[in-house]
């Protein structure tokens, strides 16, 4: 069988969770089948990996346009595929004409979804409206969809009621064990000053309105002043939440100490000292189909504060491996909380529980850390994977 995988990231070119996702996936898919992923960008080392930068002819125009064109260029290389797998709107238009070109059948995993993240708008414009049509149609024209999660299932689902509810599959994200994992090392520590005796909560991601990483600023100030906060936040969205998150960071460094900013992205042998002597990391996203960055953080031996949204409370399980924060969210498709500061408030009580008890929340962190070995191995969502394959190939 061969299978012809379509993504807009792959290694070296990687800045989110379905990036990390593709080329764990596509590792473990090499090993079972004949595999061929297609990335947007320049040549890949790998000699199943092909790049497709964008088109000249469509340099000054729209981000979702140049999309369309790399897609578009990726078409004719699916030839002689049995099945073609896209991931993320950027590369599901690919998928789909190449399934209607050669009558093959276009699986698509769901690692988001465009009408659940309206802020997009702000930084596409007009191409938003691009996003979405292009990834509506090819939800409503492939064969197989996965779902990260049960709660992205549902969301699936609700937004695309056209979708046949027998073609959503769930396949969790997965974590590799060997290479996130307790990490002793305090390099990292000295070179930012942070005080491995003080209590620290750590955040890792993106500055997007999904992450909320204002929330959590709000709710940092709530929090006894021993307690450090190490942001590890880069690649904002907009220069509109890139200015909101700098003042709100400003403000925090100058009525407390231990305000740690990170906005590089650190390489994992850094990142992985940083969340091994975290006391908790959190993740107050308020849209997350799953949150590859808490299995991160619980390889590491971390437990986590999450937010009860999407399929966190299917990874981080509330009192045993973390604590989940409720939110009660606006039906609007951007999960804005209906009361912003009884959020804040949940979020701050939650990362004080947790740091005011350190003993039980190492324990939270070992039963983290057996979960994410235990449940999220590659080698099992590769084999879920095809046995997805499989079913559509009959």
């Amino acid at each position: 069988m061969r299978t012809d995988i379509v993504s807009k990231e792959f290694p070296p070119e990687v800045y989110g969770g379905a990036g990390v996702h593709v080329a764990e996936l596509s590792a473990v898919l090499a090993e079972l089948s004949d595999v061929r992923v297609h990335a947007f960008g320049g040549p890949r080392d790998l000699d199943y990996a092909t790049g497709y930068p964008e088109l000249e002819a469509l340099a000054d125009q729209n981000a979702a346009i140049r999309t369309l064109g790399v897609d578009l260029s990726m078409v004719g290389s699916i030839a002689g595929a049995d099945i073609v797998h896209s991931h993320t709107w950027y590369a599901n238009m690919a998928g789909h004409l190449a399934s209607l070109m050669y009558d093959i059948p276009h699986v698509l995993s769901a690692h988001s979804l465009e009408p659940l993240r309206p802020w997009k708008a702000e930084q596409l414009g007009g191409g938003y409206a691009l996003s979405s049509w292009a990834e509506r149609t090819a939800y409503e024209g492939a064969a197989g969809i996965i779902a990260v999660s049960e709660g992205m299932k549902r969301d699936i689902l609700r937004v695309y009621p056209q979708v046949d509810p027998e073609r959503v599959h769930v396949v969790y994200n997965g974590i590799d064990s060997s290479a996130w994992k307790p990490n002793p090392d305090t390099a990292v520590l000295d070179e930012y000053g942070i005080d491995p005796d003080r209590p620290t909560v750590v955040f890792v991601g993106r500055i997007t309105r999904q992450k909320g990483l204002p929330y959590l600023l709000r709710a940092v100030a709530l929090l006894d002043e021993d307690v450090q906060v190490v942001l590890c936040a880069g690649a904002p969205d907009t220069p509109e939440i890139a200015r909101e998150v700098a003042g709100l960071v400003k403000d925090l460094q100058q009525k407390r100490s231990g305000v740690v900013l990170i906005d590089t992205v650190l390489p994992r042998e850094k990142l992985t000292q940083l969340l091994t002597h975290a006391t908790t990391f959190v993740c107050p996203s308020v849209y997350e189909p799953l949150g590859i960055v808490n299995l991160e953080a619980m390889a590491c031996g971390a437990p986590v504060v999450g937010t009860a949204t999407g399929g966190i409370p299917e990874v981080v399980l509330d009192g045993e491996t973390g604590i989940i924060v409720p939110i009660d969210q606006v039906d609007d498709g951007a999960g804005t909380p209906r009361d912003p500061e009884a959020f804040v408030r949940d979020l701050a009580a939650g990362l004080t529980r947790m740091v005011s008890d350190p003993e039980r929340a190492r324990e939270m962190g070992r039963r983290g850390l057996q979960r994410a070995v235990d449940t999220f191995s590659w080698k099992q969502i590769g084999r879920d994977t095809v046995e997805v394959y499989e079913t559509l190939l009959r």
